[in-house]
């Protein structure tokens, strides 16, 4: 086998590279599992607060936002296929070590904040419809199964992410089947001119674009895929596939559900809803137990949660294989061959976040940290136009990510001054630790070869 320039054969001594365990079908799952998480179960009442009925509209334009930025990574990933995701592309584009480590910190920042709101969110209504729990116990314990999970091995997750992403995409045809029940018994509370209604007092565009910015939260999970691209089957040909595949299932998924949601609940009602998907398998002829959809809702959020650790454990671990942060986060468990440092300090991150964060608060920084970080690999895919492999790969229309920077400054603009606040003081850190890290190798000069097997 012929070795790249940018490859470095695994030697005796160096940390052995992350089994290659995921399918395309497995990919595809993984995609798909992460963006139909929490983002589907819970928002749906908070996009339709901010645009009104026709808060569909909002989830297509939210869809449309993430393609411009998938298109980026598909390239990216096909031509890079590597653990270390944007924070590698980062490093190729501009070579500038402390944007290299910015980029990388908010990534794993973003998985962490993520699994903290969905740990938040388990613990909260949808748990205390089948038992009462003090909050922030249950969501302590809860991301410590999922960190157990995650260390069990990449093979055992995928397997749990397919098991659960089942039972999520069976959870929303229950409630397509439910409302559409609803909608042709007919009744007072029905009403499909609601898809039609903007948010009182609000311009269209304004309402829409809002509710397009929360709505964004729901599909943000598409790019935890770029970094098990080291653990996935012929990424080069699996990737693009699975990514716009999961992607326009989601979406096709998202607006019926919402389309359905406004027509049976009133929006007031559903917005002013924790759980809102709940008012829809509450009502017609075919509504069903709290219990039942609730234990659904909580497979869902676990299911997210567990892939956004997976995602931030394999950031850290494949920046700290090129010197990026210090070693240990490189070593793998013995049998398992999964990244045990790695998902140990991410875990004990999210804990701290889930201990002093709002729910809000970690789901507006999320988003805000990945638009930062969705800008950057944006202008990284332009600039690693000129850097030629040997090897085919997905290449994205130009003028995609010159029209997905354009769209995350205007979504920088919509976000909330609490996200700043608390992602602001995440990223002086993130500073402060590339400062005094001791310096690696360089980055580009170790990227595993993505053709080794272990």
């Amino acid at each position: 086998m012929s070795e790249r320039p940018d490859a470095v054969p695994v030697r005796e001594g160096e940390p052995p590279l992350l089994k290659r365990a995921i399918s395309g079908r497995l990919l595809l799952f993984f995609v798909l599992g992460d963006v139909l998480g929490a983002g589907i179960y819970a928002l749906v009442g908070e996009v339709a607060g901010r645009t009104g009925g026709a808060a569909w509209a909002a989830f297509l334009l939210a869809l449309g936002l993430a393609v411009l930025t998938a298109t980026a990574y598909a390239e990216l990933v096909t031509k890079y296929p590597d653990a270390g995701g944007a924070a590698l592309y980062a490093h190729r584009a501009f070579d500038r070590r402390t944007l290299t480590f910015l980029v990388m910190f908010a990534v794993m920042l973003s998985g962490v904040t993520s699994a903290s709101t969905l740990s938040r969110a388990f613990a909260g209504d949808y748990l205390d419809a089948l038992v009462s729990t003090p909050t922030l116990p249950a969501a302590l314990v809860f991301i410590g199964v999922v960190a157990l999970v995650n260390a069990r091995g990449i093979s055992e997750s995928v397997r749990v992410n397919v098991l659960l992403t089942t039972v999520e995409v069976l959870g929303l045809i229950l409630v397509l089947v439910i409302g559409v029940a609803a909608i042709t018994e007919g009744g007072s509370g029905i009403d499909g001119g609601r898809v039609f209604e903007i948010k009182e007092g609000e311009a269209v565009a304004w309402a829409v674009l809002g509710g397009a910015t929360l709505a964004f939260y729901a599909l943000i999970g598409f790019e935890d895929s770029v970094n098990v691209a080291e653990e996935t089957r012929d990424p080069r040909r699996s990737y693009p596939p699975a990514l716009f595949g999961a992607l326009a299932i989601a979406g096709v998924i998202y607006v019926a559900i919402t389309v359905v949601a406004v027509t049976v609940v009133p929006v007031d009602r559903l917005s002013g809803s924790s759980g809102p998907l709940l008012e829809v398998t509450g009502a017609g002829p075919l509504a069903v137990d709290d219990r039942i959809f609730s234990a659904i809702a909580l497979l869902a959020v676990a299911n997210g949660a567990l892939l956004n650790m997976i995602m931030a454990s394999r950031v850290l671990y494949g920046m700290a294989r090129r010197g990026v942060v210090p070693g240990v986060f490189a070593k793998v468990l013995p049998g398992r061959r999964t990244p045990h440092v790695a998902i140990a300090a991410t875990t004990l991150l999210a804990a701290g976040l889930i201990t002093i964060g709002r729910l809000g608060q970690l789901a507006d920084s999320t988003v805000l940290l990945l638009l930062l970080v969705f800008s950057v690999v944006n202008l990284a895919v332009l600039v690693l136009r000129s850097d030629t492999v040997d090897h085919d790969h997905y290449r994205a229309p130009t003028w995609a990510p010159l029209l997905g920077i354009g769209v995350i400054v205007l979504l920088l603009t919509q976000t909330d001054a609490s996200a700043w606040k608390l992602v602001a003081p995440l990223l002086a850190v993130g500073l402060v630790l590339s400062m005094v890290v001791p310096r690696g190798r360089d980055l580009g000069a170790v990227a595993s070869d993505p053709d080794v097997t272990p």
